[in-house]
């Protein structure tokens, strides 16, 4: 371990490492590209490269791409990537408060306490972690997601209903495109754009980018909002907030952790999940969406600790965590490395430099955060004439990059039609990007519990940790209605 260390520190490999943390943080940080988009570009570049400075390079822009997303969710309302979704909600509030400074101080701290801990965890943890996730059956996976789902849902804004029918609709356009098992194109109206499905960048940026600014226009709410970053000491974060909230950086940081070394889940699912177990235990629940720090801990913990836990099992079994450590993974294979149980005995070198890698760029990661939040706020000093359409041509851009096809363009409008409308019968954003993520999983998963056995859907409720899971989502839909007739029922014994 030592050795792989060392050779981190040599002056070409902590280069190639600080360089290209630094552009996974401008990457994220852009609406519509991302950490993961970086490491698919470059990955080309490592077939020449020792294994160690090839890898290297690609760990570091994936961690930072984790990690600077949430500039632009605070900053613009704009998350750059699915994985900062959910610091949009209370990220952005606290700038229009004046708070830039603070949510980003915070949101920093975050994500280096999510993603150093979690690295941590898996160099020492991947081999007993993994074993447990292979006990886990299609049964469990789908009843994950409905839960995941069901707690995001019952907690958004407005009432159950309106969550349940935004996941609803979320569902019905995940499953656009060829069926997972079958391969009988749905909903494509005979269009070769729509058979590979709905692009989820298109999705994003409309719904959040695009959106954003016709609202603020149509609104005049074009105002620059003030912050002053002179008084600003450390983090811009009170030792109070970080002792009160403690526990929700714990809890976040294991729900980001369990749902990181999940195979096919990651950043995107454990960002809101952990959100809305935040908002679920709060004392103050109802500040959350108007500017509350606890929403952007919960966030950020929890997304950045997806990253050590999406790890575990690309290391411990060769199966990649996320569509980023499935590019790792083939960027392991270039080299001749196979990835799995072996990989440990036969190349503990790559092992160690693969986490190691990953702390010293968590590392870098905060200190390049740290010396630049009190300047990412100039951001807000551009005027919104030029700021605006800067956004609007970096998301047609950004829809294009993935796809090369400009079907995305229209897509992008229509989601932010799509946003608008939304908005205006109130249904949450949340749980309806939640479901579009989910539901090839959900419907795969179904799909395979029921055509594993002869029993059909009865495993769903048989297996202990399915029936748990199916439980948790039955209650936290029920409770809000539930919720108000215990509170009339003890009120009427006591009175």
């Amino acid at each position: 371990m030592l050795d792989s260390l060392l050779a981190l520190f040599e002056p070409t490999t902590f280069l190639v490492i600080l360089l290209a943390t630094s552009l996974g943080i401008i990457l994220g940080a852009i609406p519509g590209l991302s950490g993961g988009l970086g490491v698919a570009l470059l990955l080309p570049i490592t077939f020449g490269m020792d294994p160690h400075v090839g890898l290297a390079m690609l760990v570091s822009i994936w961690v930072g791409g984790v990690s600077g997303g949430m500039i632009g969710s605070i900053l613009l309302g704009i998350p750059g990537s699915p994985s900062s979704i959910a610091t949009t909600f209370d990220g952005y509030p606290m700038t229009r408060n004046g708070q830039a400074v603070k949510a980003l101080g915070a949101a920093i701290v975050a994500s280096f306490i999510g993603t150093a801990f979690s690295i941590l965890i898996a160099m020492f943890l991947s081999p007993v972690m993994a074993r447990l996730a292979l006990q886990l059956g299609p049964w469990e996976y789908f009843s994950l997601g409905f839960c995941a789902i069901a707690l995001v849902a019952a907690l958004a804004r407005g009432s159950i209903f309106h969550g349940m029918a935004a996941a609803a609709l979320g569902l019905l356009l995940s499953c656009v495109g060829f069926a997972p098992i079958d391969g009988n194109a749905r909903f494509t109206f005979g269009s070769i754009y729509l058979s590979g499905g709905i692009d989820l960048v298109a999705l994003m940026l409309g719904l959040f980018a695009l959106k954003q600014i016709v609202q603020d226009h149509a609104r005049g709410e074009q105002q620059i909002p003030e912050v002053d970053v002179r008084d600003i000491k450390g983090f811009g974060v009170s030792l109070k907030e970080y002792t009160d909230n403690a526990w929700n950086i714990v809890r976040s940081f294991v729900i980001g952790l369990w749902i990181g070394f999940l195979p096919g889940m990651g950043a995107a699912l454990s960002n809101l999940v952990a959100y809305a177990q935040a908002k679920s235990a709060s004392k103050h629940p109802e500040k959350f969406g108007k500017g509350c720090v606890d929403g952007v801990f919960a966030s950020e913990t929890s997304n950045n600790a997806s990253v050590g836990g999406s790890l575990i099992p690309m290391v411990a079994l060769g199966i990649p965590g996320d569509g980023t450590t499935a590019i790792l993974l083939g960027g392991l294979m270039i080299h001749g490395i196979q990835a799995g149980p072996l990989l440990f005995a036969n190349n503990p070198d790559i092992v160690y430099a693969l986490f190691l890698t990953a702390l010293l760029a968590s590392v870098l990661v905060l200190l390049l955060q740290y010396f630049g939040m009190r300047l990412f706020p100039a951001i807000l000093k551009i005027p919104y004439h030029y700021l605006y359409p800067a956004i609007v041509v970096l998301g047609f851009i950004g829809v294009f990059v993935g796809s090369s096809t400009a079907f995305n363009y229209v897509l992008l409008l229509g989601f932010a039609a799509t946003g608008l409308l939304m908005d205006r019968v109130k249904l949450p954003v949340g749980p309806f990007i939640l479901a579009f993520i989910l539901g090839p999983m959900l419907e795969l998963n179904l799909r395979r519990g029921i055509t594993y056995t002869d029993e059909g859907v009865l495993p769903f409720f048989t297996r202990p940790v399915s029936a748990l899971l199916l439980l948790v989502a039955l209650l936290s839909i029920v409770w809000p209605y539930l919720s108000p007739w215990l509170k009339a029922q003890r009120s009427a014994r006591n009175g």
